[in-house]
């Protein structure tokens, strides 16, 4: 339940809140749009792209929800701690939590310089673990919760040129069971999510041809849109999957099946 505190946001007890970092474009701001038309409230944490962030929230504002961005890097520990503090400060609660924010820093490995590697990790998968660590006495208290971890078909599969980013999306299926063990009999649920190629602002830049080269790897025949990445999430944080916990699903098209 929230605060009474003053100066809450958050003052409606029927709806809950999510936090989703990662939120101001692409799959992150595809799953905010979507919780908040599912009656979310919301917390959207950025890395950088103020402009972004504000249509974000203008979007989910526009779908009926409250929302305020955040200005975070999830791979320090401090500012962590310091944006959960100011979003339980503003909205009482936090139901939802999507680890959504990723980079890439792709390279074959022999030639991949150290901070390349870490920064992707960092970002990837030491940021998920910051937030999760920051909102668990939170999600214990309130006994229930649900975590979503967005790792990667990649994750699962392994590609070339992206040894940093496949293993920090394998460290985050590692990291969901775990914390899905640890967090389960306080009612939270923790799972992942792991798509395939998206439609998003990076895969719009590139050349035609590249992109016929991914659909050729999929099943389906295409790549997928934000949204359909979405609804998995949408499922996952509603009180239909309240059974399901530690459990890695993928949307990519059949492409690591």
């Amino acid at each position: 339940m929230p605060s009474s505190k003053e100066g809450l946001l958050f003052r409606d007890a029927s709806r809950r809140v999510a936090l989703v970092t990662g939120a101001s474009r692409g799959i992150g701001r595809a799953v905010a749009e979507g919780l908040a038309a599912d009656g979310f409230d919301l917390a959207l944490v950025y890395a950088g792209n103020a402009e972004a962030s504000a249509e974000a929230v203008a979007a989910c504002e526009a779908a009926g929800a409250t929302a305020r961005a955040y200005r975070c890097d999830v791979a320090s520990a401090d500012e962590v701690k310091a944006t959960v503090g100011a979003v339980l400060d503003d909205f009482g609660a936090v139901w939802a939590l999507v680890n959504n924010a990723g980079v890439t820093r792709d390279g074959l490995l022999v030639r991949m310089k150290d901070e390349d590697f870490e920064r992707v990790v960092g970002v990837n998968l030491t940021g998920a673990f910051n937030m999760t660590r920051a909102l668990t006495r939170a999600f214990m208290r309130q006994r229930g919760g649900r975590v979503v971890n967005m790792s990667s078909a990649v994750g699962l599969m392994g590609n070339a040129g992206q040894a940093n980013y496949a293993a920090s999306k394998a460290g985050l299926i590692g990291l969901t069971k775990s914390v899905a063990r640890e967090l389960a009999p306080r009612g939270v649920t923790v799972n992942a999510v792991a798509p395939g190629f998206v439609r998003t602002d990076m895969t719009a830049a590139l050349p035609e041809q590249v992109v016929e080269r991914y659909e050729g790897q999929i099943p389906l025949g295409r790549l997928a849109d934000p949204s359909e990445v979405a609804a998995v999430v949408r499922f996952l944080v509603s009180n239909a999957a309240a059974y399901v916990t530690g459990e890695v699903v993928r949307v990519d098209g059949g492409m690591a099946m």
